[in-house]
């Protein structure tokens, strides 16, 4: 039996633009190419992305920044099969009777690599700040909206300890039990409690929708360059846990 037994639409909710591609890149695309539709919800813009060196650089710390980053995952979005995407903080993913808010990137620290910490200088409305009660309630205006069999989203940890990671996880998991719509989480090692997906076949794909992120990251080869020059290989394949 597998978690995607009889379904038919899932929600992706994601943090910043780019995430989508580097954490489930692969699994948007096999779930695509099986015909399930597929809803993402982005949470903020990614303001205080860095800038890959280059003709964009001169967006960093700029409003264009997040404008880049708008059409940059509307391009990965319709590379990956994408069927619909959503702002949250704007109808449908905002609360009935609440005014548009734009929750903003709350930025981070490598604590030590491989984990990050919230940044020292987040803004008073970054998501990370946000009331927890207000994102979920968000969350559950999009998911009565899309009306999804699967929600799935980060881990605890956000993978990495980002904390609009793990603000997203928190709400998209109180969400999904407020509406007991099953909730999976991802995982990039396999466990035993953790269905794996292998999905190299679908490595020309990611790759093709990792380059719509031209002002955050390159390719080489196997490997995504970040614009910090840090390097992560590429990895389609992933699991899944229900929670």
């Amino acid at each position: 039996m597998s978690i995607l037994d009889a379904v038919r639409s899932v929600l992706f909710v994601h943090a910043h633009p780019d995430d989508e591609t580097i954490g489930t890149g692969g699994l948007i695309a096999y779930l695509a190419s099986r015909g399930i539709r597929i809803a993402l919800v982005t949470a903020t813009r990614g303001e205080r992305g860095e800038v890959v060196a280059g003709p964009l650089a001169a967006l960093v710390g700029t409003a264009a920044l997040a404008e880049e980053r708008e059409r940059e995952l509307e391009r990965a979005a319709r590379t990956l099969g994408i069927n619909e995407g959503f702002w949250l903080g704007e109808a449908p993913a905002r609360a009935p009777g609440l005014a548009p808010r734009h929750y903003r990137d709350s930025g981070m620290e490598w604590i030590r690599p491989g984990l990050a910490g919230p940044a020292a200088d987040s803004a008073a409305d970054a998501l990370a700040r946000a009331p927890l009660a207000e994102v979920t309630t968000d969350l559950v205006a999009v998911l009565q909206h899309v009306q999804p069999s699967l929600v799935i989203s980060y881990d605890r940890t956000g993978g990495y300890g980002h904390p609009d990671h793990v603000r997203v996880h928190d709400a998209a998991l109180a969400a999904s039990r407020a509406l007991a719509i099953p909730y999976a989480e991802i995982l990039h090692s396999p466990t035993e409690d953790t269905e794996w997906f292998d999905l190299d076949a679908y490595r020309a794909t990611v790759v093709a929708a990792l380059r719509c992120h031209a002002s955050q990251l390159s390719v080489d080869g196997d490997f995504i360059v970040h614009s910090g020059g840090q390097r992560e290989p590429i990895r389609p394949s992933v699991g899944l846990r229900l929670r």
